[in-house]
């Protein structure tokens, strides 16, 4: 029998919650910001998992976009991820959620530069490339964080651009960059599923006491308390 999966996705503006057999995404229900948290995405997965007529202990695996992305939405997504690991016995299976984005790439593509708003006019970045079409995409850069001007000035002129970070900065590319669809920007359920089906079947795991979601700063609110003024 095919795993039967569920797939979290809340790095993004919009989250994604999907259950899914083998390759086949059964079911889907998408959360907007105002309820991508943990009272919102319980009742949503249960309605799921209803709806494909599985009780949640029949979960084979849990796969969740780890990051970079929102703060908070991370954390709902992870926590809800290894919580049901926990409690079901399930495979937990973390996708980087930059990878997953360039797996969205048309098939003409060699390299891509994945961004993401890091706010402050600078973006989280990091760079793929692919050998043939069909290929998996590699990293060819750690993920790190550049402003944009620094970032407009080192990317290469044919290299293509995708990811959330274009929602805020598209505008502010020069004329006729290779720019992906707008509606593969943000990751999907179907790259997630495609990644996470792969380790799985793979026999790989992430350990549930170990497992974080992928920051490069801290929230907002820590910044504040450490920018704080002294008492």
């Amino acid at each position: 029998m095919e795993p039967r999966l569920l797939i979290l996705e809340t790095s993004g503006r919009v989250g994604q919650v999907a259950v899914a057999q083998g390759e086949v995404i059964l079911q889907r229900r998408s959360l907007d910001e105002a309820r991508r948290h943990a009272r919102d995405l319980a009742p949503t997965v249960a309605e799921l998992l209803a709806g494909a007529g599985w009780q949640v202990r029949q979960l084979d695996g849990v796969i969740v976009s780890r990051g970079p992305g929102s703060y908070t939405g991370l954390r709902v997504g992870t926590m809800s991820a290894k919580t049901l690991a926990y409690a079901t016995g399930c495979a937990l299976l973390g996708i980087e959620t930059f990878v997953a984005i360039a797996t969205q790439m048309p098939l003409d593509a060699r390299a891509v530069d994945v961004i993401a708003d890091a706010q402050q006019d600078k973006v989280y970045v990091q760079s793929f490339v692919s050998a043939e079409p069909g290929h998996a995409w590699k990293a060819e850069t750690s993920l790190t964080i550049k402003t944009l001007n620094d970032w407009l000035g080192e990317k290469q002129r044919d290299t293509w651009v995708t990811g959330p970070g274009l929602h805020v900065y598209g505008s502010r590319l020069p004329q006729h960059s290779n720019v992906a669809r707008p509606e593969d920007w943000d990751p999907g359920a179907e790259s997630l599923l495609r990644l996470g089906l792969a380790r799985f079947q793979a026999k790989e795991r992430d350990d549930l006491w170990t497992f974080e979601p992928l920051y490069l700063r801290p929230s907002s609110a820590e910044e504040k308390w450490v920018t704080r003024p002294g008492p």
